[in-house]
Parts: structure tokens; C-alpha cells; sequence
């Protein structure tokens, strides 16, 4: 696929892999080598990103971003490998914000580009029988970033329900994103948490609040091929403070991404301080990942009125778990039945398009099987859920985030009308086979908005993807969807 997409690729343009993708899904069971991907990519700067936390570049690349060199953003953390003579080999292993860096230094899609893109992207989540996302942490800052999103909602083309939490990332003079957020939906662009700004599909463009980060110092990253980032406990609390009583007092939701236990306790001690403070009071916020989280602080989570967006990362990323922490770990994380019994508001997430893979069914065939893509069984049996509960983390579970759990999730009578007509029996189909299932029939807001096999001719017409040499035009989307 590399080499056809580089022979057709212009000249002064890069070929980019950027997330979705997990070493453990191959036959190898293996990353490519850097030999590999410089033979099939002979002539154009590459980047091939697995995660935030690898990514190789060949000469051209490493020139091109200045490797070696002080334009070449270098993060706490990262390490550029070099071969035996000290020359650099074009792998780079780090964190988030080392590879976001790096992205921003890569000539970026037209504006044409990137819309072609949204409607290819959520065609492929209509074909996963999915209706409404929710977009968490999202580098396009409100309002300018959603100029997509809205032209596609003027024309009625907004194929799914997109809600949004927004960062408040991308101000390099203040520190705290939460001061950058309050900016943006009180004075850029004014808007109020469950606000609507498509003007015909009810929750059709909506924001649900702030998250899921507060600010860099407090990000834990979640890669599992290095150790648990601890943050420091005093800083988790005090800036914990500081920013969630800002929140709470204008009464904004708010998700605040922490993976391990270890940041989780300083986070609901400083949460804890400002309820007691300014109560909380039915709020909403929710912890993003939480993978290690514990019993006792499960229990805090309930008490606090909280919720948990438990990712289904480990499904593509939980053998490099294995190797860093341990196969008895492991078989702990999450804690999945542990939560699903807590009473905690509890949703599985995709954590895509860079960090996890956007496809619902691997994340739903891991918690059901314990198995990641590479078929290792890393979640014990007594922490798999059922079929029935897996379905219900990602709709019902996932509606309570926004504020929609008596509208969404269910096909009942006065919620929305959205709904797939899957290809395969869900309930039935061997566990191995779950992953696969996709929909023949997407129904949103009462419009088909994807149809295949039988209903092929009743699904939306698609323009041609851009640019000409998209590789949507030769390979489709997500495997095996041409």
C-alpha cells in the first residue's frame, strides 16, 4: 500500500501513516523496520506514526523537520535513536505532545482537503453503525476549528450527531487551558454547555463542555511501551484546584484525561477539596482512560456524582502493556467488571484516530473476549463483560456524557431516530468475528446515511475524494471497506 500510495504521491508532498494502528495486528506481530518502509517509500519524505508513541522518518523526512538541528521540537522524554556511528536513524520514540509537535511541522490538507476528508471519516463511522460521536480534546479549537463541521451542517450534510468538548489547547502564552476555553466560549464565540449550533438535527452540533485536559503539566500520556508517567502530587492538586473551581463556578462540565491510579488519588483529593468548597452538585465531569484506576477510588468517582470514559486502548496496545508491566497487571486492566458493577456511569470510547483505532468492534471484541488484535488474551475472565453489556457501554453508557441518556442509546419509543441494521447477528457470531460486523443499513435522524448489500442504492452519493491521489480513491477507507 506504501509504495502504490508513493508512487502516485506529487512531488513536495508527504506520505503519512498518522495513528490507528497497532504493531500487534500483523502477521509479524511486529513494527516495520525502517529498512522496509524506506523501500517502499524510495522518493518522498514519510511519517509513519504508531500511537503517540513512536514514529519513523526517512532522510528526507528528518531534513525536512530539522533533526538534529534546534528547529527540531525535542519534548521532555524523547529520544532520537542513532546507529553505531552516531548518525540518526529516523526513529523517534516520545509522548503526546513530541509527536503533535512534529505533525504541526508537516505541510497540513487544504481546507477543500480536510472536508473531503470528514466526509469520507464519517462515512466509514456510518458503516460501524454508528449515529453520534462525541469529540473529545480536539486540536481544531472552537469556533475556527469547526468551519468543517458547520459547512457541512448548513448543507444537511452532517452524517452523524457530533458533539464536542473543547480543549482550550493552542495559546502559547497561558498555561492553563481552562483560562483559554472560558476565552473561546465566553468571548471568541459564545456558547453554553448543551447548546446546539446546527440549525435542523437536534443535538446535531452541541457542546457538552470542557476536557479532557486541564493543562500539559498534568498529562500522564498513557504509552504503554514506557512506564506509568507519575505526575507530581502537589502540582496534580493544587492546579486541580485552581482550574476545576474555576469550572464549577460557571457551572461548565468537564473530562479530564488521567490513565494510571498513581494521578487519579491527588486528582480526587483536589476534587474533593472543592466540593466540599463549591458542591458540585450534580455536574457532570468524568475521568478519561482510568485504566488502573482502584476499588477505593472507583468509589470516590460514585460518591463525587462522577463518571468513567474507559478507552478500549488495551485492545490494540495491550500486549506492549504486557511487556511493560506484566501479564498478571495486565489481566487486572481495567478493572472492567469491577466498574460496570460499581454503579459509576461508565462508557467504552475509541480513544481515536491517532492514539486507538475509531472502529467500535475491536474495542467491544476485547471486552467481551480479553483478547487484543494480535489474539493474546490479556483481560481476565472475571473482568470481561457480556455481549449485552459491551453494547450498552458504547450507546446507552456512552449517552449519559451527554446529558441524552433518556433520548440516545436505545430504540424506544421518544428517543431519536438512529439506528443500524447490522450485517451479522451480534448476539450470535462466533467471539473471533465480532470485530468484523459492520452495518448494512445506518439510519440518522431518520435518513439513510449509509447502505450496503441489499441497500446499496438507498446510501448517500459521495464527491470524489481529495486530493485526486487520495488513497481513500484506491483503498477505500478502514480495511476492507471498498
Amino acid at each position: 500500500m506504501l509504495t502504490e500510495q508513493a508512487n502516485r504521491t506529487p512531488d513536495g508532498h508527504w506520505v503519512k501513516v498518522i495513528g490507528g494502528w497497532s504493531p500487534y495486528q500483523f502477521e509479524e506481530n511486529r513494527h516495520p523496520t525502517l529498512e522496509e518502509l524506506n523501500k517502499a517509500v524510495p522518493n518522498r519524505p514519510f511519517i509513519v506514526q504508531y500511537a503517540y508513541n513512536r514514529a519513523f522518518l526517512n532522510d528526507l523526512a528528518m531534513q525536512a523537520l530539522g533533526v538534529g538541528t534546534p528547529r527540531f521540537p525535542m519534548m521532555p522524554g524523547t529520544v532520537v535513536e542513532t546507529d553505531s556511528a552516531g548518525s540518526y536513524t529516523g526513529v523517534v520514540e516520545g509522548f503526546t505532545f513530541q509527536f503533535l509537535a512534529m505533525e504541526g511541522m508537516v505541510p497540513p490538507p487544504s481546507p477543500e482537503e480536510q472536508l473531503s476528508s470528514l466526509i469520507y471519516l464519517i462515512h466509514d463511522l456510518n458503516r460501524f453503525g454508528i449515529t453520534s460521536v462525541v469529540d473529545a480534546m480536539s486540536l481544531a479549537a472552537y469556533p475556527q476549528g469547526h468551519a468543517p463541521i458547520q459547512s457541512l451542517a448548513r448543507d444537511d450534510r452532517l452524517n452523524v450527531r457530533f458533539s464536542f468538548i473543547e480543549l482550550g489547547f493552542g495559546d502559547p502564552n497561558i498555561s492553563s487551558w481552562v483560562d483559554t476555553h472560558i476565552n473561546a466560549v465566553t468571548r471568541k464565540a459564545p456558547i453554553s454547555p448543551g447548546e446546539n449550533i446546527h440549525p435542523t438535527m437536534a443535538h446535531g452540533h452541541e457542546y457538552e463542555g470542557m476536557g479532557e485536559g486541564l493543562r500539559a503539566e498534568l498529562h500522564d500520556h498513557e504509552n504503554f511501551d514506557q512506564p506509568a508517567v507519575i505526575v507530581d502530587e502537589d502540582a496534580m492538586r493544587r492546579y486541580v484546584f485552581d482550574d476545576v473551581m474555576t469550572l464549577v463556578k460557571r457551572r461548565i462540565p468537564f473530562r479530564v484525561h488521567i490513565s494510571y491510579n498513581e494521578n487519579i488519588t491527588p486528582f480526587l483529593d483536589a476534587l474533593e477539596r472543592v466540593n466540599q468548597q463549591r458542591p458540585l452538585d450534580g455536574l457532570r465531569w468524568s475521568l478519561e482512560h482510568a485504566e488502573t484506576i482502584t476499588p477505593e477510588n472507583i468509589e470516590r468517582v460514585r460518591r463525587l456524582g462522577g463518571a468513567i470514559a474507559l478507552d478500549a486502548k488495551m485492545a490494540l496496545s495491550g500486549d506492549a502493556f504486557v511487556a511493560t508491566h506484566g501479564r498478571d497487571t495486565a489481566l487486572q486492566t481495567p478493572r472492567l467488571r469491577a466498574l460496570v458493577d460499581s454503579g459509576v456511569p461508565l462508557a467504552l470510547t475509541s480513544d481515536g484516530f491517532r492514539a486507538s483505532c475509531y472502529n467500535p468492534w475491536v474495542g467491544i471484541s476485547w471486552s467481551v473476549s480479553g483478547k487484543t488484535v494480535s489474539g493474546s488474551e490479556v483481560l481476565a475472565k472475571d473482568q470481561r463483560v457480556s455481549r449485552e453489556e459491551a453494547l450498552k457501554l458504547y450507546t446507552l453508557g456512552a449517552a449519559w456524557f451527554e446529558q441524552q441518556e433518556n433520548e440516545r442509546g436505545r430504540i424506544a419509543a421518544g428517543n431519536l431516530a438512529d439506528f443500524a441494521l447490522l450485517g451479522a447477528d451480534y448476539f450470535t457470531v462466533p467471539e473471533d468475528e465480532i470485530k468484523h460486523i459492520a452495518s448494512v443499513l445506518t439510519i440518522v435522524d431518520g435518513r439513510v446515511v449509509f447502505g450496503a448489500g441489499p441497500y446499496n442504492s438507498l446510501s448517500p452519493q459521495l464527491p470524489e475524494p481529495l486530493p485526486e491521489w487520495s488513497p481513500i480513491k484506491y483503498f477505500g477507507g478502514y480495511y476492507k471497506a471498498k
